[in-house]
C-alpha cells in the first residue's frame, strides 16, 4: 500500500472516531429529552459516516485487505474447535491405556 492511502486511511479512522465521539457526547440521556442538534445535523453526520466507510472499503480493496466486519463479543463463530479427544473411534470406551 502506498503511503498516500496510508496516510488517507489514518486520516478517515480519526474523522469517524471524532464523529461517533461528537454523536456520544450529545445524545440525550433519555429519548424523551429534545436532542441538540437539528434534524439536519444529524443527516449530515450520517452521511460523512457513510463516505467515510465507503472509501475506506474502496481503500481496502485496492489494498487488497479482506472485509473486516465487527461482531458482538458473545456471537458464535462460524467455525467450532472440537478436541481431539472428543473425536469418535479414536478410543473405544471400557479400553485402558496400559495395553
Amino acid at each position: 500500500m502506498s503511503d498516500g492511502n496510508q496516510k488517507e486511511r489514518e486520516i478517515l479512522m480519526v474523522m469517524r472516531k471524532v464523529l461517533a465521539n461528537i454523536i456520544k457526547d450529545t445524545t440525550p440521556e433519555f429519548k424523551t429529552m429534545k436532542h441538540p442538534l437539528s434534524g439536519s445535523t444529524i443527516e449530515d453526520i450520517k452521511l460523512c459516516l457513510g463516505l467515510i466507510a465507503a472509501r475506506e472499503r474502496e481503500l481496502a480493496d485496492i489494498a487488497g485487505e479482506a472485509q473486516s466486519r465487527p461482531y458482538y463479543s458473545d456471537e458464535k463463530t462460524k467455525a467450532e474447535v472440537v478436541p481431539i479427544s472428543s473425536i469418535g473411534g479414536l478410543k473405544k470406551k471400557g479400553s485402558s491405556d496400559k495395553e
